[in-house]
């Protein structure tokens, strides 16, 4: 697909991040169906929740522009799923298994801070301050989940030691 221009850009960005709110909604229902603990699983069905929020506030970004989405490049997020399932799986442990999904976890908001963080600028840069606004909004979201996974990993790590400790 040829872009034209930076407003083809931005909407083919906008595209991808709506195709990736979509995806990690259904990701993170389908993560706390398989977590064993009862934090993770709060916090992953608290994470679909924003992930869902996080969709009607693209939305609204589309219709402020009067665009419709573009065809979206879904490999990677596919990928990702993908391999996460397959190594999910090989994990018995299930002290392993928190951690892995919580690691996995940080990558896949990382991930997506990322593409945030270059849509805030695209809407500034094609003029379009209100999705802008919307879009920091949302990145927001995206930093509070990160550094709550961040503090989610760290005190499994306290735990674990307290119980070396204690033995």
């Amino acid at each position: 697909m040829a872009i034209k221009d930076r407003k083809e850009l931005f909407v083919w960005m906008l595209s991808n991040v709506t195709q990736g709110a979509e995806k990690s909604a259904k990701f993170y229902q389908e993560v706390s169906q398989v977590a064993d603990d009862p934090h993770i699983k709060e916090a992953l069905t608290a994470r679909a929740f924003i992930a869902d929020k996080t969709l009607g506030t693209l939305k609204e970004c589309f219709k402020l522009i009067g665009a419709q989405p573009m065809k979206p490049n879904e490999k990677i997020q596919d990928v990702f799923i993908e391999d996460f399932r397959r190594e999910l799986s090989e994990i018995q442990s299930p002290e392993a298994k928190r951690l892995f999904i919580l690691a996995k976890i940080s990558h896949f908001v990382h991930a997506r801070i990322g593409e945030y963080v270059a849509l805030v600028a695209a809407a500034d840069m094609t003029g379009n301050y209100g999705v802008g606004v919307l879009l920091e909004s949302a990145l927001a979201d995206k930093l509070a989940l990160a550094e709550r996974t961040r503090r989610l990993i760290k005190n499994l790590v306290i735990e674990k030691v307290a119980e070396r400790r204690a033995a």
